[in-house]
């Protein structure tokens, strides 16, 4: 079974990721092209040129701040895709946050239909205005998706649900994705990369996740480092709505839960089965939430998910392994600052 590599890229960022890992990376954009088999493999050939070109024409237009680090990944691969995949945004996640004795503990599954990122894990010990942290990502992804900042928080982005318009399911995506390129907010990914970056403390991430404008809707799970830091941050474009910890833990999965959900025509909760994995989750006993795993069990593991994450910023502990579904294909990885 492979390992999970730790990378320092302090002093040079995630551009060092893709000279490390050209391979991984280039496996990757090739993976995002075809999900769903053969047929939409054909399609992702015939329109990765045009979405690229798309994609960086409007990271400039906003100004994204890690602009020019995404062209330096593409112009070293030498292949189209790279902007598209950092604006990519369909990604399904289960996370919570758990007031564990020694500190809050957040738990995260990804789940994406892309094969390649169980098997690509990286650990990236990385740096920012506030403090070093760790990113668990890929070569050639610029925005954050999962982390920990040690004594100072965890966080992860779940992608939010999609808004209705009274349309049918293609109608309503295509309208929400003609939204996005007429926003000018940060891509959610990127907002938390920053947040990892500059926030000093819990508050000061939860004010940012929170008040920043994103470029569409997003959650995202926070955990501190003292009693009661723990919250879900259900987002729109320029609006907010927290819900935080009752009891021991604050769950969230695909799915609005707060007055956010009324917005409009509502919301489709994203698959697979974002009810019943938020359920199981909130129903988990909180001894079962401990560093062999335990808790990764249907439905929260489903035939989607690609990684599984413990992170406690008050010890520092980090453990996170790659899935290929329900299946483990890579060593839990394990650190202990």
């Amino acid at each position: 079974m492979q390992f999970v590599p730790l990378v320092d890229i302090r002093s040079c960022g995630p551009r060092r990721l893709v000279h490390e890992y050209p391979q991984q990376a280039k496996e990757l954009i090739l993976a995002s092209r075809k999900p769903i088999g053969m047929g939409s493999e054909l399609i992702g050939r015939a329109l990765i040129p045009l979405s690229d070109r798309v994609s960086r024409d409007w990271l400039l237009k906003t100004g994204n701040p890690y602009l020019e680090e995404i062209d330096h990944c593409a112009d070293h691969l030498n292949m189209t895709g790279i902007h598209a995949l950092n604006i990519c945004f369909e990604w399904f996640c289960t996370s919570a946050v758990y007031a564990k004795d020694h500190g809050p503990t957040l738990t995260r599954v990804l789940d994406w239909m892309f094969p390649k990122l169980g098997e690509n894990l990286i650990v990236a010990d990385q740096s920012g205005a506030a403090g070093d942290f760790y990113n668990i990502t890929w070569p050639g992804v610029s925005g954050m998706f999962q982390g920990l900042a040690p004594e100072r928080f965890s966080a992860s982005l779940n992608q939010a649900p999609m808004q209705c318009h009274g349309l049918t399911y293609f109608g309503d995506w295509l309208k929400n994705r003609k939204s996005v390129f007429q926003a000018g907010g940060l891509p959610p990914a990127h907002l938390l990369r920053r947040v990892f970056e500059e926030a000093k403390n819990y508050e000061d991430a939860r004010e940012r996740l929170s008040k920043t404008p994103v470029a569409l809707p997003a959650i995202y799970i926070l955990g501190g480092i003292r009693e009661g830091e723990g919250c879900v941050i259900e987002r729109t474009e320029n609006d907010y709505a927290i819900r935080t910890i009752e009891s021991d833990r604050v769950c969230a999965s695909n799915q609005f839960e707060t007055r956010l959900n009324a917005i409009g025509h509502g919301w489709r909760p994203r698959s697979i089965n974002s009810a019943g994995r938020v359920h199981q989750a909130r129903a988990l006993p909180l001894a079962m939430i401990d560093d062999q795993f335990n808790w990764f069990k249907p439905p929260i593991a489903n035939s989607h998910t690609r990684l599984a994450m413990m992170a406690c910023a008050a010890t520092g502990k980090l453990q996170v392994f790659g899935t290929h579904g329900v299946e483990q294909i890579t060593e839990i990885f394990r650190l202990r600052t």
